[in-house]
């Protein structure tokens, strides 16, 4: 089972890469862009085919290593 794992900082946490990508893109005359965040993705295959036991260990595995819940959020996405 392919689970897609997205994690971006928390609104109101100063995204400083989001504001570095944003100034390079308004020097590059995009300037139709408003805000941009920056994130990180983690693509995983389990080997588990219960949808739910997926979700849940995926859930732990954010919670304790792969997302800093102090300014970060995170959504998972399963991919059948």
């Amino acid at each position: 089972m392919k689970v897609i794992v997205n994690v971006f900082l928390k609104n109101g946490v100063l995204d400083s890469q989001g504001k570095a990508v944003h100034h390079a893109l308004d020097s590059l005359h995009f300037n139709n862009v408003a805000d941009v965040r920056v994130g990180k993705q983690i693509v995983m295959k389990l080997n588990e085919t219960d949808e739910a036991k997926a979700r849940e260990d995926v859930t732990k595995m954010c919670e304790e290593l792969l997302a800093n819940t102090v300014i970060e959020d995170y959504t998972i996405e399963i991919a059948k």
